[in-house]
């Protein structure tokens, strides 16, 4: 039970660090990316821990991360078309303006 707690606690501080990331960083849609691929790391970190300990079947584990995954591609292609469209990921260079 100790190991859970602390597991627990761990993916807990994981997550505020990914938010505090998330928030903090607004320079690059890079950087924002990432924090929020760390921040679905600590949140199945939590969920597999819950999962493993309760002795149910992983198929949620799984299908979490599939999730994760797409959402990861998806940012990227966003990255990529961005890049190709206004010529850099700062947040600076974006006008609400364009189109």
């Amino acid at each position: 039970m100790l190991i859970f707690n602390s597991c627990v606690l761990f993916s807990s501080f994981m997550f505020i660090c990914g938010l505090v990331s998330f928030v903090g960083s607004r320079k690059h849609l890079l950087s924002t990316l990432l924090s929020l691929e760390y921040i679905m790391l600590s949140i199945f970190w939590l969920v597999s821990e819950g999962v493993v300990n309760l002795g149910d079947s992983c198929y949620f584990i799984l299908f979490f991360l599939t999730l994760a995954a797409c959402e990861g591609a998806l940012g990227l292609a966003l990255l990529v078309s961005v890049v190709r469209t206004h010529g850099s990921d700062n947040f600076s260079s974006f006008s609400s303006l364009q189109c």
